[in-house]
């Protein structure tokens, strides 16, 4: 029979986890440079975090779900191979990004010169279901032994294991990604604001460059 404490041992375990592991910035970086280039409003940071972390919380619960049924070794490799995915997915992004903010300048002056205006509304949000679906998709294999551990205990120890590491994720998102992006609206960086958007995509190509070459451990 499990005790309460080995009971309580592993709930904190996946809520340490989730907050640690939300804390890493190719989670929460990304929203926040896109949200300060978009002019996105604090309730669109909001949703936006609320999303990725919904996203990432789901993606873990299935490759724990493989742990059930398919074995450590499986889940572990199958779960990096989502991580070294979405690290690529988001290289391949903020290259987008880059790419389409150096357009959308030319574009811009060229409409200044002319007198002509665009509409980038759509292109905003695709940008942002885009983004979620690569935050959303890398699973935090850090805490998948305590859900395999748990799984001996009873549905009642799961259910509430995953109640747990779904606040912690989705709450540590709302919070980094509310603060990094009031944050950064408040810096000004003269000359250099006309090409925020090309150097916040070569940001995050950056950081999933780096997370891919170094993943977070």
């Amino acid at each position: 029979m499990p005790t309460i404490s080995q009971q309580v041992l592993l709930v904190l375990a996946v809520g340490v986890v989730g907050v640690l592991h939300t804390m890493v910035p190719d989670h929460w970086a990304p929203i926040a440079l896109l949200a300060r280039r978009r002019k996105w409003s604090q309730l669109q940071v909001g949703r936006a975090a609320l999303l990725a972390g919904l996203g990432h919380t789901v993606s873990t619960l299935v490759i724990a779900t493989i742990v059930w049924a398919g074995g450590m070794y499986v889940a572990q490799r199958f779960g990096h191979l989502l991580g070294i995915l979405s690290s690529v997915a988001l290289v391949a992004f903020g290259l987008w990004i880059a790419v389409a903010g150096w357009r959308e300048m030319r574009e811009h002056d060229r409409a200044h010169a002319h007198g002509h205006a665009h509409d980038h509304d759509h292109d905003s949000g695709r940008s942002r279901g885009v983004l979620l679906v690569i935050l959303g998709s890398s699973p935090m294999i850090e805490g998948i032994p305590a859900f395999f551990a748990a799984s001996r205990y009873g549905l009642g120890q799961l259910i509430t294991m995953s109640i747990v590491f779904a606040a912690s994720t989705m709450l540590t998102y709302l919070a980094l990604c509310l603060l990094s992006s009031a944050g950064l609206a408040r810096l000004q960086f003269g000359r250099f604001e006309r090409y925020g958007e090309v150097i916040s995509g070569l940001f995050i190509a950056l950081l999933g460059a780096f997370f891919a070459i170094f993943p977070a451990i």
